[in-house]
């Protein structure tokens, strides 16, 4: 594997902000998270491709979606980078987009104990910017872009978007509940210690709560970002790649 690709260090996954729980449930709760991110990795991975691009061969590419010069001001890549990162991922998708079957065998073989397509469905739901059954090369490096470089109000939006099931602007608790199963069903149900079916509901009740501070049954994006930014773990888990090409 080439160099550019081993030079993505590896951390947390982000999108799952500690709601499944820490400490005493941390254990399982850790493998799962650095699965996902190794999933996420994968991505990266099939991205980047294998092998390195010399100056010349990058001089003769020719980038075809979207300026690449305004991706460059759109994301935190250089042009560099995403000339690379475009290379791989013409070459893994010559059509130029991933659908959500491909995005989803990705997980898949990284929890082959458990279920991880409804949150590979969620996932992919936050990449696929326009909503059009498709990821784009686009999409995929500006959603990176926020994981592995984002600030932490990015990281979180990011985040937030991911519980927001429906777009609306807030979170309520069943799709708050709707994510959680999700891990939990990702994690699998020979997981050890096992998980209680009354698990996620349980964690769901106690975080909904403390993020619903003006008690009218939603979580909005500031009461989000507030809770989220006065916890340790929370704020911890946001750091999710040190991604230097």
């Amino acid at each position: 594997m080439g160099s550019a690709v081993r030079k993505f260090r590896r951390r947390k996954s982000s999108a799952q902000i500690e709601l499944t729980g820490a400490s005493s449930r941390g254990g399982r709760v850790w493998t799962a998270r650095r699965r996902a991110s190794k999933a996420v990795t994968a991505v990266i991975q099939k991205s980047t491709g294998e092998n390195e691009i010399d100056d010349l061969e990058m001089q003769v590419m020719r980038y075809k979606p979207e300026g690449i010069d305004e991706l460059v001001r759109n994301t935190k890549f250089t042009k560099k980078e995403l000339q690379i990162m475009y290379r791989g991922f013409k070459q893994e998708c010559p059509t130029g987009l991933v659908n959500e079957d491909a995005f989803k065998e990705i997980y898949a073989q990284f929890f082959p104990q458990g279920d991880s397509s409804a949150y590979a469905h969620y996932v992919f739901n936050v990449f696929d910017a326009d909503h059009n059954g498709t990821i784009s090369f686009e999409e995929f490096v500006i959603g990176l872009s926020v994981l592995s470089r984002g600030s932490l109000n990015e990281k979180l939006m990011w985040a937030f978007k991911l519980y927001d099931i429906n777009g609306d602007g807030y979170i309520t608790k069943e799709e708050m509940l709707d994510i959680v199963k999700a891990i939990y069903d990702m994690m699998g149900k020979y997981a050890d210690p096992p998980i209680s079916e009354n698990a996620p509901g349980d964690r769901v009740e106690g975080v909904f709560q403390k993020m619903d501070k003006n008690r009218d049954g939603v979580v909005t994006i500031d009461e989000f970002m507030e809770t989220c930014k006065n916890d340790e773990n929370i704020t911890k888990s946001m750091s999710v790649f040190d991604t230097i090409l």
